[in-house]
């Protein structure tokens, strides 16, 4: 589960392109923060990703992304030219298909998970449309068979990838099935993706046999190619779409909402912070961290049906060069109880507790990757832990009035560091402008650092006040 969005400058207000997305996982799949820089590599060498080896890039980017504590690839992230992405699990006809394959003992050949594809593109694309170019060659090459799921087996955690891929000028939607794509741009407005297939009879590019494959499998019908409608075609009927529909209709309802006053990065902090609460549902009929639905901020249901929690949060704020920095606000665990923390390129480094996971210090493929497990070493953990502290019990007794202590700390810490936020990087953008780039990241590694600690103290604070109530 995830769900994604993209706001183009037309309805911001801060006249930028903004990229939101939560990043849905199995409650004990830590994320972490990681730092790539620029780098060039040696002619002929290999990258080895958990299924497949590929040829490395000359120069990769530098980026900044949210890993999964067992895989290289990112959920999210962005890079040095303001290039952010987010992807979503989607499940697709070709999916089903290799899974019915690898059951019958002709398994497909293993290839690229959408994380490891995001970071790629990341690292190799200038622009959102390079980007693009990017993951799309490397699908058509390797395809996509294989678990992204820890301790699940490939039938079990094999899914497709969609993507939105923004940079400071336009986005894209970007949906895959096996080694197929199609894709559309994105130049004005807004657009929210979730788990489902989302393009239909309008697109912009495209694999040049995606409508063959689909009338050859029977999945459309010949002599209608000139109606050929994608999501319709390529959908796996057998996966529930209501678990994706209702969050992607709720994602576009609150933009449009938000777009007359101009959408901000705090109005897309509500949007990943939903439960449905303004809705006819009134929220959960509990408490959200007792769901009995799927919401915007996932919880885990101890029926399992939510699968796990929202494991990270990230808003993408993308200027035109020159005119600002980009950079991220990265919220470690459910956002509903955590807090958004700045994260700017370019950067000398990442405060330690980001970069570090449970005990699980180990990349591994997700069939044979450990569950993680509590570190007082991670910032992660430490907010992982926080959510079980505000829910009081697994049915989250105490969660309604324990959060509300936990909103108040952070929405202040939140409402100062935007203001500071906006300093800083005027700050260092002129020294990036002289050519005193070392400096910029310096000072823009100092300020996350700061961040981080205040954020670690609050949430000790928090802690400690929710425990004294009883």
């Amino acid at each position: 589960m995830c769900d994604t969005l993209v706001v183009l400058p037309d309805v911001t207000s801060t006249g930028t392109v903004l990229l939101g997305k939560n990043s849905d996982r199995p409650p004990f799949d830590c994320q972490v923060l990681n730092y790539s820089p620029r780098t060039v590599h040696e002619p002929g060498e290999k990258l080895s990703l958990a299924y497949v080896e590929i040829p490395q890039a000359e120069v990769t980017y530098a980026t900044v992304g949210s890993r999964p504590y067992w895989c290289w690839g990112y959920e999210e992230g962005f890079n040095e030219y303001g290039v952010a992405i987010g992807n979503e699990a989607i499940f697709t006809r070709e999916s089903a298909l290799a899974a019915a394959r690898h059951l019958e003992g002709r398994p497909p050949e293993l290839g690229l998970l959408g994380m490891e594809l995001l970071r790629l593109g990341l690292e190799r694309g200038k622009t959102a449309e390079e980007a693009l170019r990017v993951i799309t060659q490397l699908v058509e090459k390797y395809g996509q068979w294989g678990s992204g799921v820890p301790g699940a087996d490939h039938p079990q955690g094999s899914y497709n990838n969609s993507f939105i891929i923004a940079d400071s000028k336009e986005a894209w939607v970007l949906e895959t099935a096996g080694k197929r794509w199609i894709a559309q741009r994105v130049t004005r407005g807004f657009a929210a993706i979730s788990n489902e297939p989302s393009i239909r009879t309008s697109w912009d590019l495209a694999s040049p046999d995606l409508i063959g494959r689909a009338v050859e499998k029977g999945w459309w019908p010949a002599g209608r190619e000139a109606l050929f409608d994608f999501a319709l075609a390529y959908t796996d009927r057998q996966k529930p779409l209501q678990v994706s529909h209702i969050r992607a209709q709720r994602l576009r309802q609150l933009l449009t909402q938000g777009k007359d006053q101009g959408i901000s990065p705090s109005w897309i902090k509500r949007i990943l912070r939903d439960h449905y609460e303004d809705t006819f549902l009134a929220g959960p009929y509990f408490n959200a961290a007792l769901p009995d639905f799927l919401t915007i901020c996932m919880h885990s249901s101890p029926a399992g049906f939510t699968w796990g929690n929202t494991a990270s949060s990230a808003i993408f704020v993308l200027p035109e060069p020159g005119k600002g920095l980009p950079h991220m606000w990265w919220c470690a665990g459910t956002p509903c109880t955590g807090v958004y923390l700045p994260v700017f390129l370019p950067l000398a480094s990442l405060p330690e507790p980001l970069t570090r996971p449970g005990t699980c210090l180990t990349l591994s493929p997700p069939p044979e990757a450990p569950r993680d497990t509590y570190s007082a070493s991670s910032y992660w953990w430490k907010f992982r832990h926080l959510l079980d502290v505000l829910k009081g019990d697994e049915e989250g007794s105490l969660f309604t009035l324990r959060q509300q202590v936990a909103r108040l700390a952070f929405d202040r810490l939140e409402a100062e560091w935007t203001i500071l936020a906006k300093q800083v990087e005027k700050e260092a953008l002129a020294a990036v402008n002289e050519g005193r780039t070392q400096e910029a990241a310096t000072l823009l590694s100092n300020f996350t650092a700061t961040c981080v600690d205040q954020a670690l103290a609050t949430a000790r604070k928090v802690k400690e006040a929710v425990l004294a109530l009883g």
